[in-house]
Order: structure tokens, then sequence, then C-alpha cells
């Protein structure tokens, strides 16, 4: 039976666990965004890249169009995101996820991928990205990777391959490879949120119905992943069966209620987010509607 290397803490409310590898990392991430922040977009950063203009995207804010802040709110969301980033990957959840219930571990991924990316999407100006585009090949690449179907793919596979027993088995073994895993979902997950929040016209947002089919079709590899795990009749991650027992919780009922986390909360909160779309669109739609009432639509030349 595979056992977990790291030594075991003694799970507690009253201490809090901090690893130097996620504070030096989230420390980057804030000294990068206030740099950036300070120096303020410079012409270069407010030119589209790979065309002469660029239409907002669907849904856009003033401030998207104008490529400007980073805004209060921005600001806000970004330091948010990185605050919860700390307290999911240090703390109490931390312990609890890696050395005691496969269940907790199934909450702290959820945080890690349908929460924390989105905040940090939005907290981040188009402008402070786009200096990253201007090389042709990465721009090529950029649009690729950006595109719905890309992002639908890359964020089930990767999903789909840490779950597999053999590799998340080895990520609780290996405290490096459990970095890798960690920061393989992070990336994946700013990819999968691209289509419904990108900041940048050059790699724009779905249209709202596809963003709505968009939130629909991603229900359902979570959703087999996640059955394939409640269901399952042995345990698939051996490690947890090791570990002390937290609240008479057995090794099974742990990986049953962690299958049951993925599935349940992870489709209403994409359902909750295509009902966000449907509003959003609904309402550009009134709007449209009553612009051409008047003689003039959105966006429209004088």
């Amino acid at each position: 039976m595979l056992a977990l290397l790291h030594p075991v803490a003694q799970l507690s409310l009253r201490e809090f666990s901090v690893h130097p590898s996620t504070t030096i990392g989230i420390g980057l991430f804030a000294a990068a965004y206030l740099w950036r922040a300070r120096q303020g977009p410079s012409p270069e950063d407010l030119a589209p890249v790979g065309r002469q203009t660029a239409k907002p995207a669907p849904g856009a804010s003033e401030a998207d169009r104008l490529d400007a802040g980073p805004s209060g709110p921005q600001r806000l969301a970004y330091f948010g995101s990185l605050l919860l980033l700390f307290l999911t990957l240090n703390g109490p959840l931390h312990d609890l996820s890696d050395f005691y219930l496969f269940s907790g571990h199934m909450v702290q991924h959820l945080i890690l991928t349908l929460v924390v990316p989105p905040l940090m999407v939005y907290g981040t100006p188009g402008w402070m990205l786009r200096p990253l585009l201007r090389r042709a090949p990465l721009f090529g690449a950029a649009r690729k990777l950006t595109s719905t179907t890309w992002c639908f793919v890359i964020f089930n596979l990767v999903l789909a391959f840490w779950h597999l027993p053999p590799m998340y088995n080895l990520a609780l073994a290996s405290h490096p490879v459990h970095i890798l895993q960690h920061l393989m979902f992070i990336a994946a997950s700013v990819l999968m949120w691209w289509p419904l929040m990108s900041p940048l016209p050059e790699l724009p947002r779905a249209a709202y119905p596809a963003q709505m089919l968009y939130c629909f079709l991603m229900v359902i590899p979570m959703s087999i992943i996640s059955i394939y795990i409640a269901m399952a009749d042995t345990l698939l991650y051996p490690a947890y069966a090791a570990a002390p027992r937290i609240l008479g919780i057995t090794p099974m009922q742990d990986q049953q209620y962690g299958g049951l986390i993925m599935w349940i909360p992870g489709g209403v909160f994409f359902y909750a987010v295509m009902t966000v779309v449907f509003f959003k669109w609904s309402a550009r739609g009134e709007d449209t509607e009553a612009s051409a009432q008047v003689g003039w639509v959105p966006g429209a030349s004088a």
C-alpha cells in the first residue's frame, strides 16, 4: 500500500502551517503585479496585437474597452485571489487535504480551479499581458490555446490525468510532483476561464450563446470523473487509508464524499455561471433593441 511520505501534521485550527514554496511563489506574483501597476500602460501596451483594430469582447466593461486600470475592484480581486491561494495551500485546509481526507483535497482542488483563477483573470488588465504577445510565434500559440475548443480540452485532460490513481498517488507521495499538479490545475483553469472572462480583445471571449454551451459541456467530463470516483468499489487512492481517521469517516466513505464534492458543487457552479451569462446576454439584447429604437447601436460609428 502506498503511504504518504510527508511528515504527518497535527490538524489544528490554532496552528497555521506555512510552506515556503507557496509563499515565495505567491509573493512573486504579487510583486510582478505591483511592478506593472506602478509602471502603468504605455502607448505600446494599449496598441492591439496582430491587427489594427479590435472590438471589445462580449460583456466587456468600459475599463476593458479602454484597457484602463488596474481599477480598485481589479486590485481587490487579484490580491483576493492570492490571499485565497495562500489560505488554500497552507494552514488547516492544506493539512486536512494532504494528510487526512481525500474529500478535503477535493475542496482544495475546487477552490484552485473554480474560485482563484476567475478572480485572477478579472483582476488583470489586458495591457499587463499584451507585451507577452508581441512576438508572432507567441501570439499565434496564444490564439490557438485560448480558443474555446482548446481551453475545454486542456482543462479536462489535466483534470482527468491528475485524478488517475497512479498520478494522484504519486503526487501524494512526492512533494515536487504535488506542486506540479497544483500549478497545472491553476494554469489549465486560467485557460478554462478565458473564453468567459478574457481581458484581451486580441484573444476574445466567446459569444454569449457559445459561453452558455461551453459551461453546459464543461459539466460532463467533471461528472464522469466524479462518478468514477464516487461509485468505485475499491480504494483508488490508498494513501488515505493509512491516515488517522477524522469524524469516524472510513476511507471508502471519504472517497465517495470526495467524488460527490467534485460532482455536485462543481456542476452547480457551472450551471450558475451559465445562468449569469444568460442574463447578461438577455440584458445586452434589450440594450441593443432600445438603442436601435432611437437610431443608435453601441459600437456603431457616428
